[in-house]
């Protein structure tokens, strides 16, 4: 019969802190004694070089050893255990591949000697800077030697600008579209062990986010005044709707998205000119249905005051045609040229 254990249920991707020793303690320590060994080298070799008393050239190299050997190993390894963090940056930290915390606050630590800092962007980083930089040289170009990225994880809030699309829209037509987006890492242990490359994880997910949420939505709205919702019309609800679409898929990362705005909106090319004629055309029927109801109640408020002040009785068929001359005046687009009557109107 076998007794069953509890699962463990600590991986290497949950953060947790780590509560390292002050650096700056160690850090002294560390100067003092190498400073002792200096002493410790320079009396050995005076006791070395001394014949007055008969242990001198024993205890001279007993302390020249001892200083030297501190100063050749101890000294750095303890020095290599000092970690210094400005604000908002983190240090994921592994002791022969086994993830032992993570360093967030500002100051300086001293944690094993033997642990290593993990970031496998920075890594991808330089690797890619160093290659561009080798292929450079290699065409005889100028080398400008780009800073390269610390194994430091930043905490800092950051925006993502990617590149714009051209996507098809619910209704088919191609757009060109581009967002921005804010974001942080709230969890350095998924972003360092979860993903290859946290910030290219972030790039893929965004495109395909923003796929997702314009097919489901036109670019404008047929007519003006509609309820549809429309990618021009609705930029709040679209970017709340990109915003949890983005969040949702990087969250296993440990990433954390604050917002998401669209940042450029356009037709794309080969149907441009040809929604630009559909738009004028809209705002032309538009103003041409204001004109024509302007133009109604001015020819019936004209009828009316010429009933009522009696100043002239019209059959309906002269009422007919003053209609239609008002209405082609009202509604010309060009200015009426009067013509003056000098027979009568019966």
């Amino acid at each position: 019969m076998t007794e069953n254990k509890p699962l463990d249920t600590e991986s290497p991707s949950q953060e947790k802190l780590l509560h390292a020793a002050n650096g700056f303690a160690v850090l002294l320590l560390d100067l003092i004694l190498s400073l002792a060994a200096i002493a410790a080298i320079v009396l050995g070799a005076i006791a070395l070089g001394g014949q007055a008393a008969t242990r001198g050239p024993a205890v001279g190299a007993v302390l020249l050893a001892c200083g030297i050997i501190w100063l050749a190993l101890p000294s750095w390894v303890l020095l290599c255990g000092i970690k210094v963090l400005k604000p908002n940056e983190a240090l994921v930290l592994t002791l022969f591949g086994r993830y032992v915390g993570t360093l967030k606050s500002e100051g300086i630590y001293f944690v094993n000697p033997f642990c290593t800092a993990v970031n496998p962007t920075a890594e991808a980083v330089n690797s890619e800077l160093g290659k561009a930089e080798t292929e450079a040289a290699a065409k005889g170009k100028v080398v400008l030697h780009s800073t390269r990225m610390s194994k430091k994880i930043s905490l800092k809030t950051m925006t993502l600008n990617n590149e714009k699309q051209k996507i098809n829209d619910l209704l088919g037509n191609p757009i060109i579209i581009g967002i921005a987006v804010i974001w942080r890492v709230s969890d350095t242990a998924k972003a360092v062990f979860q993903v290859d490359n946290y910030r290219e994880f972030l790039s893929i997910q965004c495109d395909s986010a923003l796929r997702n949420i314009v097919r489901l939505y036109p670019y404008d709205t047929a007519e003006e005044g509609s309820d549809e919702r429309s990618l021009r019309g609705s930029s709040q609800e679209i970017s709340e709707n990109l915003k949890q679409e983005i969040a949702s898929r990087v969250a296993p990362a440990g990433l954390e998205i604050l917002e998401a705005r669209i940042t450029h909106l356009a037709y794309a090319p080969e149907i441009a000119a040809v929604m630009l004629q559909r738009q004028q055309a809209s705002a032309v029927i538009d103003a041409r249905k204001m004109i024509v109801e302007g133009a109604v109640g001015m020819v019936e408020m004209a009828l009316e005051k010429l009933s009522e002040n009696q100043i002239v009785e019209l059959d309906e068929e002269r009422k007919a045609q003053m209609v239609s001359n008002l209405m082609v005046v009202l509604c010309s687009s060009k200015d009426a040229q009067p013509v003056v009557n000098s027979g009568t109107l019966y």
